[in-house]
C-alpha cells in the first residue's frame, strides 16, 4: 500500500498532512488549502488536531506569496479535525466557520447552500451521520467533493453512537451520490487517507459495505448476540482489535436501527 502523503491534489486544493497517523486517521488528518490560482487569499479546511509542528506548516503554506488566510472551515466537530481552529483563527486572524455554532469564532454557522470566500465558491452538504454536525464541501470549479469523515480514502468510518446516527448516515450518502451525480464531480477529497477520482463508485460502495455489515448484525442479533461488544465479537472478528472500540460505536448505531422503523 503506497503511504498518502498529500500535496496538490486538484488545481484549487492542496493537502497538508498532519503528523497524527493511526488506526482511526489512517496516514493523518488531512487539511485543506483551497485557493483560486493567483488569488491574494485561502480558505483552509479542517486545521487538523493541536500540533505546533502542523499548525506552523499550515499557517506557512497558506501564507505562501504573501497570501492571506480569508476563512477557516470545520468539516466536524472531533478534535483530529478541529482542535487546531481556535489557534490557526488567532495566528492568521481569520474567523472559524462550522456547522456546531460552539466551534465557530468570529463567523456565522454553516447552512446549507453557497458559500463564497478567498474568491473560492463552494457549496455547504449538511451529512449527519458520523456526527450530527458533519458537513461535505463540494468545490464546484475542480469537480471537486470535500468528504471530511463521512467518506475516507481507504477502508470504512466510524458512525458515532450516540450522536451519529446510523438512519442519518445511510440517508447522507444517498444524497452525496445525488450530487456527485448531478454535478458531475470527479473527485473526492476525505478527512483521512488519499484522494479518490472515482466519487460515486467510492459513496456506492461505502453504502452497500454498511448494508451488508446491518445483516450481519441482525443475523448475530438473531443468533443470541446480546450486546453490543457481543455483536463485535462476531462480526468483527476479523478486524483488528484496536478498533473495535469504534466497531462497537457504529455497532451500538446500527443497533439502534434495527430498534427503529426500518427493524
Amino acid at each position: 500500500m503506497t503511504p498518502w502523503t498529500g500535496g496538490q491534489v486538484t488545481e484549487r486544493a492542496t493537502c497538508v498532512l498532519a503528523p497524527n497517523p493511526g488506526p482511526m486517521t489512517l496516514d493523518g488528518t488531512n487539511t485543506y488549502l483551497l485557493a483560486e490560482p493567483g488569488a491574494p487569499s485561502v480558505v483552509v479546511v479542517d486545521p487538523g488536531p493541536v500540533d505546533d509542528r502542523h499548525l506552523a506548516r499550515v499557517a506557512a503554506m497558506a501564507g505562501a506569496g504573501g497570501r492571506a488566510v480569508e476563512l477557516i472551515l470545520l468539516t466536524h466537530g472531533h478534535l483530529d479535525h478541529s482542535g487546531a481552529a481556535r489557534a490557526l483563527a488567532d495566528l492568521v486572524a481569520a474567523p472559524v466557520r462550522a456547522l456546531d455554532p460552539s466551534l465557530c469564532q468570529g463567523g456565522e454557522p454553516l447552512e446549507a447552500g453557497e458559500l463564497e470566500a478567498a474568491a473560492v465558491r463552494l457549496v455547504v452538504v449538511p451529512t449527519p451521520g458520523h456526527t450530527a454536525d458533519s458537513v461535505c464541501f463540494v468545490l464546484s470549479a475542480d469537480g471537486a467533493l470535500l468528504t471530511g469523515d463521512t467518506v475516507l480514502g481507504r477502508g470504512t468510518t466510524v458512525v458515532a453512537h450516540p450522536d451519529g446516527r446510523l438512519d442519518d448516515y445511510l440517508t447522507s450518502l444517498d444524497h452525496l451520490a445525488e450530487v456527485v451525480s448531478s454535478r458531475g464531480l470527479r473527485h473526492l477529497l476525505p478527512g483521512h487517507g488519499p484522494s479518490q477520482r472515482r466519487p460515486g463508485a467510492v459513496i456506492a460502495a461505502y453504502k452497500a459495505h454498511r448494508l451488508e455489515r446491518l445483516e450481519q448484525v441482525r443475523a448475530a442479533v438473531a443468533a443470541g448476540a446480546d450486546t453490543a461488544m457481543a455483536v463485535v465479537r462476531t462480526v468483527y472478528a476479523d478486524v483488528d482489535r484496536s478498533l473495535w472500540p469504534a466497531a462497537e460505536q457504529s455497532v451500538r448505531a446500527q443497533l439502534d436501527h434495527l430498534r427503529g422503523p426500518h427493524s
